[in-house]
């Protein structure tokens, strides 16, 4: 890097390394931020390793928006990401929809687990957020909010559960077992 492409990345990201003066990594703000790259399940890579760009932290998107960046990186294999998205939806949303989208954020977590091949732990989260969901529908009264099919959606979850129990800890692809969030047109 010449001095002036050095000169852009401390101003960017802190310091060659991705650490503000070589010590914690902070937003603009002073505020705690990883800013070591990460793969596409989350896990965090070496710094200056190419990582997968990462959501964009406290975006608040319209839900049926929500729903498609979600479902997007579902697809992609980067359940992390995704649960990154449900995770925005849950803190900006209103509160009687909150228990819905933290309940998919668990799904999505629960899917990133599985596919780094914690078994264990992927399963709890997947029964514990297809209980969210679940509970939530019941509560409301409403099994698509947003064209989402909490119903398929929950048992795809604990049919997964059940599976990667069953499994020898071998971690799932996550792209190839993703959800649809959506069956047939939006309510």
């Amino acid at each position: 890097m010449g001095s002036m492409d050095s000169t852009f990345w401390d101003q960017e990201h802190g310091s060659a390394s991705g650490r503000a003066g070589g010590g914690r990594d902070r937003d603009g703000d002073g505020r705690a931020r990883s800013a070591r790259p990460r793969d596409g399940l989350g896990r965090p890579l070496p710094y200056g390793t190419r990582g997968v760009p990462r959501q964009p932290e406290g975006v608040v998107r319209p839900p049926l928006e929500s729903v498609a960046e979600a479902q997007r990186l579902l697809d992609e294999g980067k359940p992390f990401h995704a649960h990154e998205v449900f995770e925005d939806a849950w803190k900006s949303g209103p509160e009687e929809e909150r228990e819905l989208w933290r309940g998919l954020a668990q799904l999505a977590v629960g899917l990133t687990h599985t596919a780094r091949g914690n078994t264990t732990g992927g399963a709890r989260l997947l029964r514990r957020g297809a209980g969210s969901a679940e509970e939530w529908a019941a509560g409301a009264g409403e099994p698509r909010p947003y064209g989402i099919d909490l119903g398929g959606v929950v048992a795809w979850a604990r049919e997964l559960a059940a599976e990667v129990e069953r499994g020898d800890g071998v971690p799932v692809d996550a792209g190839a077992r993703a959800p649809r969030l959506r069956t047939g047109p939006a309510d």
